[in-house]
């Protein structure tokens, strides 16, 4: 309030200033102005037109610099240079601007300049009700002994108000009550008091404590209140035993309650007071050592505490007896019974125990087997212990439930194929009805055991297989391989041949089969002149009993060899040298054929392909050979000076890596042209019945050799027609090639795919390896409920 004061005195002299030194320059002008405003303006709320009250031109503000030069609340306030107006600058509140002054002036100064004018403006924030009473202390306490007299006194606090004038605090009242009135002392700057007075005597056997509630109201409209509750205890003498609010105590408590929980609190009232009036709580006497260690009491309060640990499972229920005592000089003691229920908490996990287990199992167990038993169990009771127990979704087992309740049966679902999963980790979750429910796991394994469900089955079906002529018998051709799905003695695969009568397994005696790993051995040594190809069939069988077994075909072929040399057919001498002799006429043109010379190769391919050629001659100049056909030709006509017999040393060699030859001897004499028409008379005969005999042999041995070819053509074309291959062919080519008896080419490549050229074929033929695909099925006379597949 002094700072108030000070801050006017200093301002109505500042303005004394001003309107001196207005005068003595002659050129300010100055007016007072004054506008009221409820207070709780909203920001922005017009409080006048100072332009407008002035009368000064609105247009000419903003050029004159209207503004608020100085102001004891200028940032409550702002003004519009365009129109005059002076606004509300935020929230205005009297009791933050003024606090309890009355009136709540602020003063501001508004300046214009050119000219210059000074003009004072003065708002008066009018008080609105907007705050209630308020007592200092919400809660009074006051101690009155019983033997006070009527008429005593007690000055209470006043309630404070922020508003002013008739909105402050203007009456109280109390609530109703025999014992007491109020009266209110006005007190200038303090307000009003009031001041509780007793009408009646106190008596504490009848009332011993009563509650009142004081009512401060303002004069608003409508009033405002506050309150404040009043405590009155009435003191006595000692005369009274300590009594429990209570006649039985039953508390219900849940078990693993930690240690220093407070579970309960007795409560024993004494009529009297102080320091006969204050209790104090105990164990009772009979309580013994095992209560001692779980619980004890507050001394003060009576709170029960939990000391120990408390487990429903190893008691549900105690009973313990609590003392009550005051502090009199003549201690008076109360004892009461407490009985505390120990609630179950789901507090135990389910447990699982597995008996009767069967850790093995065989795959062809039928849907409904029984693989081990499953007990579970929990200690916990009602619906914490109630337990239910359950498998994965994805396994062929589920648990069936028993008549005895809690246990269960682990079946199987489905059947089991130890081939495809040969172990189940089986994991038993079991859940009791808690909340939250508690859960244990126990995992399992079962493990599927083999039967002899799965035959031999051969890595490729049929095999074809290439062996060269020549073998040596003993050594190894080549191995078959057959797997089994199952294990140990049912995967344990023996391979034999099968053997019967048939002309078409009759090559089945010239081998031989290792019985433990599939080595195929030859008894004999192959001749492709003889065989070309065969086949035979290979059993596997497993270990099992009963066994099983599959068998496979075996296509063999044999690979020629250059092991035959070349056999001279013409010219054969009588003593079967070849050697023979040919006259011709002396007078022959160049180029006359004089004989052909004609020899056999037993091979085939480049192995049977023969070249002709001149190892010796007398006459380089007379002869020519055809390398390829084994024509002799006359080069040139027979002159006078010409020997008359000459001699030709033939030789006759395959194409073979290692070629083999053979040589023939011609004797060619030349004779008059008479000599040779009558010399062909006499030989006609005798070579005529040559010829036949060569032609004869001939004719058989070509007839031979084509038939067994075409045959083995026939084989292989009808092997490649029934087996589709991706191979390319892969071959060596030989164009033009006339050769004498030549039968067949033999071509190879890197993947054992030959070809065969013959009389009837076109060079570029493949016969490709493989067969029909036909197996050959052995029935199984020791399995009636299952047959062998053809593979």
């Amino acid at each position: 309030m002094g700072q108030r004061r000070h801050d006017q005195w200093l301002e109505r002299h500042v303005k004394i200033l001003f309107v001196v030194a207005s005068l003595v320059f002659g050129r300010t002008v100055w007016a007072q102005i004054r506008y009221s405003i409820a207070e709780e303006q909203k920001d922005g709320a017009a409080v006048g037109n100072i332009a407008k009250d002035l009368g000064i031109d609105h247009r000419t503000l903003k050029e004159r610099g209207f503004r608020i030069v100085s102001t004891s609340g200028e940032s409550m306030f702002s003004v519009n240079q365009n129109d005059g107006v002076l606004y509300v600058n935020g929230k205005l509140d009297r009791e933050e601007v003024c606090e309890r002054s009355t009136p709540c002036l602020i003063n501001l100064k508004i300046a214009l300049e050119n000219p210059l004018e000074i003009h004072y403006v003065t708002v008066d924030v009018i008080d609105v009700n907007d705050h209630a009473p308020r007592f200092p202390d919400q809660v009074k306490h006051l101690e009155i002994g019983e033997s006070v007299l009527p008429g005593a006194r007690f000055q209470l606090q006043a309630a404070r108000d922020p508003d002013s004038g008739s909105n402050s605090v203007q009456t109280y009242k109390l609530s109703h009550t025999e014992y007491f009135r109020i009266e209110i002392k006005d007190r200038d700057e303090d307000g009003k008091v009031p001041i509780l007075i007793l009408q009646k005597p106190l008596d504490r056997e009848a009332t011993k404590s009563m509650k009142l509630q004081l009512t401060a109201l303002d004069g608003g409209r409508p009033p405002k209140s506050g309150t404040m509750e009043i405590t009155i205890d009435v003191l006595d003498i000692n005369d009274n035993a300590p009594v429990f609010t209570k006649e039985a105590y039953t508390v219900i408590l849940n078990e693993n309650t930690p240690v220093g929980t407070t579970i309960f609190r007795v409560n024993a009232t004494d009529l009297d007071e102080g320091q006969n009036g204050e209790i104090v709580y105990s164990l009772g006497l009979d309580v013994n050592d095992k209560l001692r260690k779980l619980f004890n009491v507050n001394q003060i309060t009576g709170e029960i505490v939990v000391t120990g640990l408390l487990d429903f499972e190893i008691k549900d229920k105690y009973e313990i007896d609590i003392q009550a005592s005051d502090k009199g000089i003549v201690p008076l003691t109360t004892d009461k019974s407490v009985t505390i229920k120990i609630a179950d908490v789901n507090d135990n996990a389910p447990q699982i125990e597995v008996t009767s287990f069967s850790s093995a199992i065989p795959e062809d167990s039928k849907a409904g087997t029984t693989v081990a038993l499953i007990s579970v169990s929990d200690l916990d009771s009602g619906i914490n212990g109630r337990v239910t127990c359950s498998l994965p979704e994805d396994i062929p087992f589920k648990l069936m439930p028993s008549s005895q309740e809690n246990t269960y049966s682990l079946v199987t679902t489905s059947s089991l194929d130890r081939e495809t999963i040969s172990r189940y980790d089986i994991t038993l979750e079991a859940k009791d009805g808690g909340q939250p429910p508690l859960s244990s796991v126990k995992s399992i394994t079962v493990q599927v055991s083999d039967v002899n469900d799965n035959s031999p089955e051969f890595s490729v079906s049929p095999y074809a297989f290439y062996v060269m002529e020549n073998n040596t018998p003993g050594k190894s051709l080549f191995f078959v391989s057959a797997s089994d799905g199952d294990v140990d003695e049912n995967a344990v695969v023996n391979y034999n041949i099968w053997r019967d009568s048939g002309d078409e397994n009759k090559h089945a005696s010239f081998i031989n089969i290792n019985a433990e790993n599939g080595e195929i051995y030859a008894l004999k040594s192959f001749d492709f002149e003889t065989t070309k190809t065969f086949q035979f069939h290979v059993l596997a069988t497993d270990s099992g009993n009963p066994s099983l077994r599959s068998n496979v075909t075996v296509n063999v072929f044999i690979l020629d060899q250059n092991d035959n040399v070349p056999v001279i057919l013409y010219p054969v001498s009588a003593n079967g040298s070849a050697e023979g002799v040919e006259e011709i006429p002396r007078n022959v043109n160049a180029g006359h054929l004089v004989t052909k010379v004609r020899a056999y190769d037993a091979d085939i391919g480049y192995n049977g392909w023969l070249l002709f050629s001149l190892q010796e001659v007398s006459d380089h100049s007379l002869f020519s050979l055809d390398r390829y056909t084994g024509q002799i030709r006359t080069l040139r006509s027979f002159t006078e000076t010409d020997e008359a017999q000459h001699k030709l040393l033939i030789l006759v060699k395959d194409n073979g890596n290692v070629s083999l030859s053979a040589t023939a001897t011609v004797i060619v004499k030349v004779v008059e042209p008479k000599e040779a028409f009558a010399a062909s008379d006499v030989k006609n005969t005798v070579k005529d019945e040559e010829e036949n005999d060569v032609t004869f042999y001939l004719i058989i041995t070509l007839g031979s050799v084509s038939v067994l070819f075409v045959i083995s053509i026939i084989v292989l074309i009808v092997m490649q027609c029934s087996k589709s291959t991706d191979y390319s062919s892969k071959y060596l080519q030989e164009t033009n090639y006339d050769g004498t008896l030549c039968h067949s080419i033999q071509y190879r490549s890197g993947d054992k795919r030959y070809m065969l050229v013959g009389p009837r074929m076109s060079i570029g033929s493949t016969i490709a390896p493989g067969s029909n695909r036909n197996t050959l099925v052995i029935p199984d006379r020791r399995r009636r409920d299952s047959g062998e597949v053809s593979k």
